[in-house]
């Protein structure tokens, strides 16, 4: 939703395997019904596509009456992006961000954890 406050995605649908970019909002929505079986005008829901580069991401979102169509394109690297459902997961705020930044979304550090074992 546009608020005075900027946009709020409450959540985040991410379109596993290679899309065609070259799509725009209504070829999107197309296989966002098609493809998915799920409704491109939820509000608040952010559907993010790549394509076979990975370097750039193509995102639509419906915000009351209208739709956001985003692009992303990294100059350096690659979006880690899933194939299909078997790599696909739900992701933290930490890992969508590093994924945005187009980063692992594994990150290297891990939390130490208290050892139950003497």
């Amino acid at each position: 939703m546009l608020t005075d406050k900027g946009i709020t995605v409450s959540r985040v649908v991410v379109a596993t395997g290679r899309t065609d970019l070259r799509k725009g909002i209504d070829g999107l929505s197309a296989q966002i019904r098609l493809q998915y079986g799920l409704d491109p005008l939820e509000e608040g829901t952010l559907f993010l596509f790549c394509g076979t580069r990975k370097d750039r991401i193509k995102g639509l979102l419906w915000c009351s009456d209208r739709f956001i169509l985003l692009y992303i394109r990294l100059s350096n690297g690659h979006f880690q992006w899933p194939r299909n459902r078997d790599e696909a997961r739900k992701l933290t705020k930490d890992e969508f961000i590093r994924l945005m930044d187009g980063y692992s979304i594994d990150s290297g550090i891990q939390k130490k954890t208290a050892s139950t074992g003497s």
